[in-house]
């Protein structure tokens, strides 16, 4: 197969879908790999590396599209790239259809098969590509929300894990997944106060027993959310719904329950986010203030580490993208059952129900073309 790794051009967007090594291992089972001109400069992979691993250089990004029978990204592709999709082209990113419709719109008239990393999903119900991924939002919302409660970057001026005489910051998360664990994690080894809230009862007994003894568990619901607020100085957000759009667990109204210079993170941006007052920002401009509250919105938040974050989702990635190489998608969703959980647009048609539901377009089963 013909595998094609174009560069990132989302804002501040510095991964690369493939490493040397991964494009190392396609090529050396037969498969051909073209990599756009400087794809993997921002996360310390030079062309040279990407050479010596039997991979070709291309100038341009139309030249990659172009000759690619699969295109291996990290992101979404953005408007300038609709036009470069061909009928029939598979595409292995994360799309995150259901937070923004001109995508779906765009991909369902490109007619290409539409693979997403996040809906991959295992029998246990885990997301093997989306898990690497929020290891490091997670982990990057506590040390992006630390920063900025700093006085002059906007927030209360507290320090998230206090002195000895003092209090520490008060953590809330909203969602005890993968996001909300690593969060908690990072925020309890900081020395913060860390409350977890979740629906699920069996998740919340599993972090009582794994968290240190400044994390605490509580059931998500309006009421909880509401009477924490008032005291939070750093709210994370962290629900997910694969695949759909996360629900608004706080609304427009409820910042002003919030004390002045609050800091809201919505890692849930991706998805629509889980904050009614969130909207995609970008590394270059990453925080906006309402109601006194300030908003850390970007939606590639582990793009500021590309380096750990290139590493860590090709050795999440690399598998599928060979078994895709290697048998072709229809044959490797159906050795893979996981992978076909990944599909959400063939041909033009919807394949994924959340999609259909979210924007009220017509369902077809995968099973159909297979």
């Amino acid at each position: 197969m013909i595998v094609g790794v174009p560069k990132e051009i989302k804002n501040n967007e510095n991964r690369v879908a493939l490493t040397p090594a991964g494009a190392k291992e396609l090529t050396k089972q037969g498969h051909e790999v073209y990599v756009q001109l400087g794809a993997g400069q921002g996360s310390g992979f030079p062309n040279e590396l990407y050479e010596l691993a039997g991979a070709k250089i291309l100038p341009t990004i139309e030249e990659v599209y172009g000759i690619s029978e699969m295109i291996i990204k990290v992101k979404e592709p953005i408007a300038s790239e609709y036009s470069l999709i061909r009928r029939n082209q598979l595409l292995f990113t994360y799309f995150h259809f259901a937070s923004y419709e001109p995508l779906t719109n765009a991909m369902i008239q490109s007619k290409a098969i539409c693979l997403a990393y996040e809906t991959v999903e295992m029998s246990d119900r885990s997301l093997p590509l989306l898990v690497p991924m929020s290891e490091v939002a997670g982990r990057m919302a506590v040390q992006k929300g630390a920063n900025y409660l700093e006085k002059p970057l906007g927030g209360r001026g507290i320090l998230l894990g206090g002195v000895p005489g003092t209090l520490p910051a008060k953590v809330i998360i909203l969602g005890g997944g993968i996001v909300g664990t690593q969060a908690a994690w990072m925020a309890a080894g900081l020395g913060a106060d860390v409350i977890i809230l979740d629906v699920s009862l069996p998740r919340m007994r599993y972090l009582s027993d794994v968290m240190p003894a400044n994390v605490r568990t509580m059931m998500s619901n309006e009421f909880n959310i509401r009477k924490l607020l008032p005291t939070a100085d750093l709210v994370i957000g962290a629900v997910l719904i694969p695949g759909a759009k996360a629900p608004h667990l706080i609304t427009k109204a409820m910042l002003k329950l919030m004390m002045p210079g609050t800091v809201l993170v919505d890692v849930a941006v991706d998805q629509g986010g889980c904050i009614e007052t969130c909207r995609p920002t970008t590394h270059e401009n990453p925080t906006y203030i309402i109601d006194d509250v300030l908003h850390y919105c970007v939606a590639n938040m582990p793009g500021a580490v590309p380096y750990t974050s290139t590493l860590a989702l090709t050795n999440a990635t690399l598998p599928y993208a060979l078994e895709l190489a290697n048998k072709g998608w229809k044959k490797a969703v159906i050795d893979q059952p996981e992978l076909l959980k990944g599909l959400n647009i063939i041909e033009g048609h919807v394949v994924y129900e959340a999609v259909s539901e979210t924007f009220g377009l017509p369902y077809v089963p995968v099973e159909n073309f297979l």
